[in-house]
């Protein structure tokens, strides 16, 4: 029987306002889950949630949550 790993959650928060930014970052941030300022989502570390953070580190706050 393998052990599976521990993959470790990233909780994203918005900290600066969409207004003003391009659509495509906008999607971004909504492809997330971050709706308005200051929301905050956890999802699953991935490449494709940290293609999404490059694309907007502006405008985003990310914390690294180990699993235990």
């Amino acid at each position: 029987m393998a052990v599976k790993e521990q993959k470790s959650e990233l909780r994203i928060k918005l900290v600066r306002s969409l207004i003003g930014y391009p659509q495509n970052q906008r999607k971004v941030a909504w492809g997330l889950g971050l709706r308005k300022l200051n929301s905050e989502v956890i999802r699953k570390d991935g490449p494709e949630i940290w293609g999404m953070i490059r694309k907007i580190p502006h405008l985003v706050k990310v914390e690294v949550l180990e699993k235990k």
